[in-house]
């Protein structure tokens, strides 16, 4: 892979931006806009605004792009009656989906109902591939009727297809607080899975597993580099590898409105040690992109991107 691409949306304060964005960047560190920064994909179901977009390249050559359905900027004060706790319990029942053989030709949306009755809102899908059941893990945060709807957790399915899905699991919850924006990775054998901690601490934990869906611990050297920062508003994990074998997390910053907010990176020799140093100065970004996931690509697949005009 010689490139990378960056699929997100944008905070603003109008329904064009909660929609589906791209960037590109060949080295990882200097971005480009897409389609002259204009959304290259639009919601027009559900909620018709979608948020916390993940991609995720298949063996068969599909992609698949999932997102939580989750249009603010025309229902906050309407259709939630201004309150987050009315969309933790009513928002994104299903996960809005889209699908390509090409990075550039889309298939029209689709609407995923992995919940039932008792899962609030669906948030923040992440995939990845489980080479030992030869399928799909989709991993996403919720509060639930179980606990009255208080911390949320994160739950998961599997798909092999995504056409079917099996019935929702618990992954993992957190005493004390809730968790959210599961980023999950596989190197060397071992699973390496970030979160967005609401409490105790109100940060980014790193946490490493044997296996996908089993029992993971804290890796405390990543604790202590997130707790050198100011603030502690920090979410939306995505990490992706550097052709020269280093890691590179991006955190969505929120604490500011305006310029100023969006992802900041951090760098990393290896993702085992946790020592995830910030690095502003080497990066540029066009504008400031929010919640996303960034894929590693061709150069053929970064050219065809580079051209598209939706």
């Amino acid at each position: 892979m010689d490139a990378y691409l960056f699929v997100h949306f944008k905070e603003k304060k109008t329904p064009d931006g909660e929609q589906v964005y791209f960037a590109l960047s060949k080295d990882g560190f200097n971005w480009e806009q897409v389609n002259d920064g204009l959304p290259v994909l639009w919601s027009k179901l559900g909620d018709e605004g979608v948020r916390d977009h993940t991609i995720v390249r298949t063996r068969s050559g599909k992609f698949y792009i999932l997102a939580t359905d989750l249009g603010l900027a025309n229902g906050f004060d309407t259709k939630y009656r201004g309150s987050w706790g009315n969309i933790g319990r009513e928002g994104s029942k299903c996960l809005a989906m889209w699908e390509s053989d090409d990075l550039v030709n889309w298939s029209e949306q689709r609407m995923i109902p992995l919940g039932d009755e008792d899962f609030g809102c669906l948030w923040a899908p992440d995939v990845i591939y489980d080479h030992r059941n030869e399928d799909y893990v989709i991993h996403w945060s919720s509060a639930h009727a179980s606990n009255n709807y208080g911390h949320k957790a994160i739950y998961y399915t599997r798909t092999k297809d995504f056409e079917s899905f099996t019935e929702p699991k618990l992954l993992c919850r957190k005493d004390g607080s809730g968790i959210i924006d599961s980023a999950i990775y596989e190197e060397n054998g071992l699973f390496y899975r970030f979160l967005k901690s609401e409490a105790d601490p109100a940060s980014i934990i790193l946490q490493k597993g044997k296996t996908l869906t089993g029992e993971y611990t804290r890796i405390e050297a990543f604790d202590a580099e997130m707790a050198k920062l100011e603030s502690t508003a920090y979410e939306a994990p995505t990490a992706f590898k550097l052709a020269d074998g280093r890691w590179c997390l991006l955190l969505d910053f929120y604490g500011v409105q305006g310029e100023g907010q969006g992802y900041v990176p951090f760098i990393a020799d290896d993702i085992d040690s946790g020592v995830f140093i910030r690095s502003d100065a080497s990066f540029n970004f066009p504008y400031r992109f929010k919640h996303g996931t960034v894929l590693t690509i061709t150069s053929e697949e970064y050219d065809r991107i580079l051209r598209i005009k939706a």
